[in-house]
């Protein structure tokens, strides 16, 4: 605040102090300055800022210069001190617990019922508070629901793997290479699973075809990968699906390549495998006649692996393939490490 450019003394701490201010506090801030500035004005004020009279001077009463935040919202609860106690009988509200956990799906509309053919005259409302004041203090316990029951029951122990840590790095070649899996029918009841892998920063790909999903495919498949890529792999990322666990597991663990583990819901994080898969669905199954036979196919996919590294440009590499981008990242990764 300032007069002819001057500054009052303590302007700049208030200023500093609204800053820590909610923004309704530091509106209703604004309405007392005004308030202030303007010969203590209140329906001025009320018209200037829009707000009813009401509202103001209920701030007014509450407000402290000396303390600002008495112009935040109260949250105090505004339930009443003394309540009317429950008038239910202990016998009934014992009874309602009964049936409730003899019918541990069945709600109040079901239940009041029964009690009725019971003789107890009782609401169904009254039925809900008894249930709701039992789940409250923990006398009524609930099954789980089915969902959660299994999920609880196939939680299993990852030793190896892991969600991936916060700021890893991936800037080279094998830094991170995202795996999933393809459901491909290559005749009616004739299906197989396609083991899909590409790297992050050269989109380098390396397909393979297995009759099922196992963790013994895909530890055969970690072959595939090392063998079939131009450079060492140092991380993988997969899903949670059960083909990547046991075997696999244990085999990125003996092979000292780093496993990371997507969260639940979350196929957008391996966003890259992803379109892979459906540029080997549009490119590859849609275009060739899969051989019925497992040798053929995966000797039919080997050639489309070394079309699509090494002959089709890929838009996000600037129209290189693979091969030609990972062959001047490494031109470029030599002449920095050895001056040339």
């Amino acid at each position: 605040m300032s007069i002819h450019g001057m500054v009052l003394p303590g302007a700049v701490r208030l200023g500093r102090i609204g800053e820590d201010l909610s923004k309704p506090a530091r509106q209703r801030l604004k309405w007392m300055q005004f308030y202030e500035s303007h010969d203590h004005n209140a329906r001025l004020t009320c018209r200037y800022f829009g707000i009813s009279p009401d509202t103001f001077y209920r701030w007014r009463h509450r407000y402290n210069p000396r303390d600002l935040s008495s112009l935040e919202d109260d949250l105090r609860t505004r339930r009443p001190k003394r309540l009317r106690p429950p008038t239910t009988t202990g016998a009934l509200v014992r009874r309602i617990k009964a049936l409730r956990e003899q019918y541990p799906r069945w709600g109040k509309d079901k239940l009041a019922p029964l009690l009725w053919k019971e003789g107890l005259q009782v609401s169904v409302s009254t039925v809900g508070r008894v249930i709701k004041r039992l789940k409250d203090r923990g006398q009524l316990v609930e099954p789980l629901r089915l969902q959660q029951a299994r999920h609880r029951r196939r939680r299993v122990s990852r030793p190896h793997a892991q969600r991936m840590p916060k700021g890893y790095g991936v800037n080279a070649p094998g830094d991170l290479v995202q795996v999933d899996t393809l459901n491909i029918e290559v005749l009616p009841g004739l299906r197989r699973k396609q083991f899909t892998a590409r790297d992050c920063v050269s989109r380098w790909d390396v397909v393979q075809a297995y009759s099922s999903a196992t963790s013994q495919s895909a530890a055969r498949y970690l072959e595939c990968l090392e063998t079939r890529m131009p450079f060492a792999i140092r991380a993988l990322q997969i899903d949670g699906g059960s083909e990547f666990m046991a075997e696999f597991e244990q085999e990125c663990q003996r092979r000292g390549i780093r496993l990371f583990v997507l969260p639940p819901a979350s196929p957008k994080l391996n966003g890259k495998v992803e379109r892979a898969q459906r540029t080997h669905r549009e490119e590859f199954y849609e275009v060739v006649e899969v051989d019925p036979t497992l040798a053929e196919h995966n000797r039919q996919l080997q050639i489309w692996e070394q079309v699509y590294n090494t002959i089709r440009p890929h838009q996000a590499l600037g129209f290189l393939t693979p091969k030609e981008y990972y062959q001047r990242w490494k031109q470029k990764h030599q002449e920095k490490v050895y001056g040339r």
